[in-house]
């Protein structure tokens, strides 16, 4: 069976190869231009930053399956996917310890201004003033999406000494007790917490679930973390939150457009796709040089650990497909 994949490192090729030693590696991101190079592929696999639309997908007429090497897939087009009978899995379970214990440093680097600290330091500035942080325990931490990596950043949470929020869709009673967290709506738990951390999945309920309306209703400098998508943000609320110190401190992992930034950054050109919003494009650039956000490239997944275990979950999708057994299917 005719298999590419896109975005490979070099890191991990040796072991693709050595499974599907047949198979075509490329380091590119699957695209408009370049998909029709790879026309007769019956199976593609992509990281999180290629583009599976309509357009990009109808290039490859054979295409039967699609195995995404991460959990989220709403880089898809799977309303195309299910008409024309393509099969899509994910890798549902590879870091939620590592993304909760990511989440963390962000919180205590912005709690205890440790990138401060560090450049401070290299100047010979030894001045504790404006470093000055505060203690966790005792703090409210409002976990925003309680699924799996939610529960790890609230296990740890509760060995910091924190009281957790937590904003579900579903109720856990036996992790309620036993973390002692209260479940609330989402606009009581950002009154109440002094760090609010964004953990679900960028979908049309999800998407700018902090948002002009509610960004002025959070606690009065408190600290945002978001380590799952830049969506669930609009950009302008967050830049409001700063300007009208609202927010002592905001923390990201993710921005939204960060593939048409990284685009930019990449190619140092305006080559934009006609849906990119430029205005928030801007927002983010002023994010960057924000003196209190922390930006951070995506990177909460990348330890040495998870990556293997994308890499061993992506290689048994793909060959029980192959076989005719479908797993971890979108």
């Amino acid at each position: 069976m005719n298999i590419t994949f896109f975005e490979v490192q070099k890191w991990e090729s040796a072991i693709l190869a050595s499974n599907f030693p047949h198979g075509q590696y490329i380091e590119e991101k699957l695209s408009e231009e370049n998909a029709q190079q790879y026309e007769n592929s019956e199976i593609i696999s992509c990281f999180i930053y290629s583009t599976l639309n309509a357009k990009v997908l109808s290039k490859f007429p054979k295409l039967r399956y699609i195995a995404i090497r991460g959990t989220g897939f709403d880089n898809v087009d799977k309303e195309y996917c299910s008409a024309k009978g393509i099969k899509i899995s994910n890798v549902p379970e590879y870091g939620s310890r590592t993304v909760a214990e990511y989440t963390f440093a962000l919180i205590l680097n912005l709690t205890r201004k440790i990138y401060q600290s560090i450049n401070q330091s290299k100047i010979l500035n030894f001045d504790h003033n404006l470093i000055r942080g505060v203690d966790l325990y005792g703090k409210k931490i409002g976990i925003v999406g309680l699924g799996k990596i939610g529960i790890n950043v609230a296990e740890i949470a509760s060995g910091f000494g924190m009281e957790i929020y937590a904003f579900s869709r579903n109720k856990n009673a036996e992790l309620e007790r036993r973390l002692n967290i209260r479940y609330a709506d989402l606009e009581i738990l950002i009154r109440e917490s002094d760090i609010t951390t964004l953990h679900l999945p960028l979908n049309s309920e999800t998407r700018h679930i902090i948002n002009i309306d509610n960004i002025t209703k959070f606690k009065k400098g408190s600290y945002l973390v978001n380590t799952a998508r830049g969506g669930l943000i609009d950009t302008q609320a967050l830049l409001i939150g700063l300007d009208q110190k609202i927010l002592d401190g905001v923390a990201l992992d993710v921005l939204e457009d960060e593939k048409e930034m990284q685009e930019e950054i990449e190619v140092l050109t305006s080559k934009f796709n006609k849906d990119t919003d430029y205005e928030t494009l801007v927002l983010n650039h002023v994010l960057l040089n924000h003196p209190k956000v922390l930006i951070t490239p995506h990177n909460a997944f990348n330890s040495t650990e998870a990556l293997l275990r994308i890499t061993s979950t992506t290689i048994q999708n793909i060959k029980s497909f192959t076989e005719g057994v479908s797993i971890n299917l979108a």
